[in-house]
């Protein structure tokens, strides 16, 4: 069932998605070659609790992380851990879940570690740029589809592979709600957006072939041909005009 938020609960979000987007301006500092995933997390897990937030992914099925760290062909749910180093030309993903008050933002940046290649930077351009090309399509009135074909569109014309085996999502009190949200799929299809619904939407593309593989730690998602794969994610509000995005740093704003 999908829910549409009032103006009380869209609120008691976008305090968490502040923290989140507070949390991605502070944590760039700390990516840099020789620091591990786990070093990264609990910094993540340390701005989230001063903000008064608490990370919803920390014991999720069992989920050790207060976010998921996942480097180069690590799609999503990198297990953060100490003997994972970062190194000069890796890319890194960092996917945050944030409650404070009862009510859930998500969202997922990935980012450069020292210079990277021009192959890598285009992977990263083109992820951020799709959710922002699709967000033309999040208005109410429209289809669910429109947005996930927008992403298809986007991405594969430039070359890239559309991951399947995961989506975006419903958000509110819950983490994930209804409805899925896949980053492919026919424009004028799907569910019709309403004012107050709340969408975590999430770009995941690769630069090879699009199937994955899943450690046998239950979590880790790897390409399975190692190639570099991206993640970008915002959660929104859908809105008359448009949308309100809830977990952007503050110079995003502008």
């Amino acid at each position: 069932m999908i829910s549409c938020k009032s103006q009380r609960e869209i609120a008691l979000m976008q305090e968490s998605g502040r923290i989140i987007g507070l949390l991605f301006k502070e944590i760039k500092q700390y990516i840099v070659p020789g620091v591990s995933t786990q070093e990264i997390d609990e910094k993540c897990e340390s701005i989230i609790r001063r903000e008064g937030g608490i990370p919803a992914s920390k014991g999720y099925y069992g989920f050790p992380g207060a976010t998921c760290v996942s480097v180069n062909e690590t799609i999503v749910h990198g297990i953060p851990s100490k003997h994972i180093y970062l190194r000069e030309g890796d890319i890194v993903t960092i996917d945050v879940v944030v409650k404070k008050n009862g009510y859930c933002a998500d969202a997922a940046r990935t980012f450069p570690v020292g210079i990277i290649s021009e192959k890598a930077k285009k992977l990263l351009d083109t992820t951020k740029e799709s959710w922002w090309y699709a967000s033309q399509f999040i208005k109410a009135g429209n289809h669910l589809g429109d947005i996930s074909h927008a992403i298809q569109e986007y991405c594969e014309s430039r070359g890239y592979s559309i991951i399947r085996d995961y989506t975006g999502h419903g958000i509110g009190r819950e983490m994930h709600e209804d409805p899925s949200i896949p980053n492919y799929g026919n424009a004028g299809t799907g569910v019709v957006l309403q004012e107050g619904m709340a969408l975590a939407i999430e770009p995941m593309i690769a630069e090879g072939k699009p199937q994955v593989r899943v450690l046998g730690d239950g979590w880790t998602a790897k390409m399975k041909d190692g190639k570099l794969s991206c993640h970008y994610e915002n959660t929104v509000i859908v809105t008359k005009d448009g949308f309100l995005a809830l977990t952007l740093e503050e110079e995003e704003k502008n």
